[in-house]
């Protein structure tokens, strides 16, 4: 059985990450890993389904114990996804997918230089800030913050990012970002042994 694929979707707060895994989930068969984190949990969230919620110093313990294929401080806030979670999933031969900063993006294709990466955005800037504001989760400095990284993350995912989903509709961005991992699951680097294998009974 080959092992499944590293998919890592990001994009700043806002651009409609979330949204666009609920609807993938409901066709999609990828396997979701559960992050960790030092933020607040919000009113609407559960531990162990949303995220792993960790103080700030169980979560540098974890950082000292190698546990993380990743960690990233992002607007006050450690970020990270823990070596179990992928090596579960991914030796079961399915798909894994990250939900991650950019930062963390980074350091995922560094240690598995075949994943895969997807960036999400809105259609527009203003969208985004919009969205920011509405939502009520964070006060004017926070908003303020993420606008900042948003900045940053675009300019990084420029350079490492193998894909962009423009997010607007988030039906059409599902199916978008399941096309993406179909494509990858055909490309010929993912299938050499099958072809060697098919090539040995031909001759």
């Amino acid at each position: 059985m080959s092992k499944g694929l590293v998919i890592v979707l990001s994009g700043p707060a806002g651009s409609g990450k979330d949204t666009l895994l609920n609807r993938y989930f409901k066709f999609g068969s990828a396997k979701k890993t559960v992050s960790v984190t030092t933020r607040p949990i919000r009113p609407n969230e559960i531990d162990g389904r949303d995220y792993h919620f960790f103080t700030r110093e169980r979560f540098e313990k974890a950082i000292a114990a190698g546990e993380l294929l990743e960690f990233t401080e992002y607007a006050g806030n450690y970020y990270g996804t823990l070596f179990s979670e992928i090596d579960r999933i991914t030796a079961a031969g399915d798909d894994v997918i990250l939900k991650i900063e950019v930062i963390g993006g980074k350091n995922v294709k560094m240690r598995f230089p075949e994943a895969v990466l997807i960036f999400t955005f809105p259609p527009n800037a203003e969208i985004l800030v919009s969205r920011l504001k509405n939502r009520g989760t964070e006060d004017e400095q926070t908003v303020k913050k993420r606008l900042a990284a948003a900045e940053n993350e675009i300019e990084a995912a420029k350079k490492i990012y193998d894909y962009l989903i423009v997010n607007d509709d988030a039906d059409d961005a599902a199916r978008k970002f399941a096309d993406i991992i179909c494509a990858r699951h055909a490309a010929m680097s993912e299938n050499i042994d099958f072809m060697n294998e098919v090539e040995k009974n031909v001759k």
